[in-house]
């Protein structure tokens, strides 16, 4: 058996929270169509016949630093770099080069470690950029090509992985004393937190800028009801007013597909109540 910590590194975007759900058969880490969703380092505990491994999602690296909340993503975005056993590079074949490709580029460069470079989205036949990358590909110890969407050669990824690991059989956790959700850095509060924030995103797509944060203030899970009351921090009146809605219809929308994903995994009954305030110093607090 074999165990190995790997990260997922890939320029805003390209599918690593939505490749690492595909792995662990549920939702570990929030999806949107936004760029820089991932605020956080995700870890997650993978285990089957062959061993465990603690996949690392990482946030993507802003090309162009503005304000605090992005030079503080940017800092946390390299922290993987020393800490893992091998590097999955994930490279989105609908889109071009660029500052941010090649930033990414260079930090996995550095690593010393085997990498495995896997070009994502191949359910999407055009715009293919594929031939930009082949250049790279010699850098590399393997090579598959996948969709995290549809979940194609997912298992051949993971083979691909366990074949770099050391056997040799050292757990990394503890099996039985993993919570639901397979989170090893993650707890309840964050969680549910990071599931709000995806909600925004997906309601607003880009109309409100990703210095969004949120912050649960209290959870109460009973025997047949689950409540959540968490509190949405903007730096400006202006989004807290885009948030709130005409006679508060859009928090309304966020609050009821809050609840509704809140009840597919409780099973339960779920009340969700959430705030808006304008706080131009949220990031001071809640960003890691």
């Amino acid at each position: 058996m074999k165990t190995g910590i790997v990260a997922l590194v890939g320029r805003p975007n390209v599918g690593k929270s939505t490749l690492l759900n595909q792995i662990m058969h549920q939702k570990v880490s929030i999806t949107s169509p936004r760029p820089q969703t991932t605020r956080r380092l995700i870890q997650a505990a993978y285990e089957d016949e062959r061993g465990q491994i603690i996949f690392i999602d990482t946030p993507g690296i802003f090309a162009k630093i503005e304000g605090q909340v992005a030079a503080r993503i940017n800092t946390l975005a390299t922290k993987w770099r020393g800490n893992v056993n091998l590097v999955v590079y994930l490279v989105d074949k609908t889109r071009a080069r660029g500052r941010e490709e090649n930033r990414i580029l260079g930090l996995v460069r550095q690593a010393k470690v085997p990498k495995i470079m896997v070009y994502n989205k191949i359910d999407i036949k055009k715009p293919d950029y594929t031939y930009e990358y082949r250049v790279y590909e010699s850098e590399f110890d393997d090579l598959v090509s996948i969709s995290a969407l549809k979940g194609q050669h997912i298992k051949t990824l993971l083979e691909k992985i366990f074949n770099f690991l050391k056997e040799g059989y050292t757990p990394l956790f503890d099996s039985q004393s993993l919570p639901p959700s397979k989170l090893l850095n993650l707890d309840s509060r964050l969680f549910l937190a990071e599931l709000v924030r995806e909600k925004i995103f997906l309601t607003f797509r880009q109309e409100i800028p990703y210095t969004v944060g949120v912050e649960v203030e209290k959870i109460r899970d009973e025997e047949e009801l689950f409540y959540l009351k968490a509190k949405i921090f903007t730096l400006t009146d202006k989004y807290k007013r885009v948030i709130i809605g005409h006679e508060g219809e859009n928090i309304k929308k966020i609050g009821i597909m809050v609840r509704r994903e809140l009840e597919l995994i409780t099973n339960k009954k779920v009340y969700v109540g959430l705030q808006v305030e304008t706080d131009k110093h949220w990031p001071e607090r809640l960003l890691i």
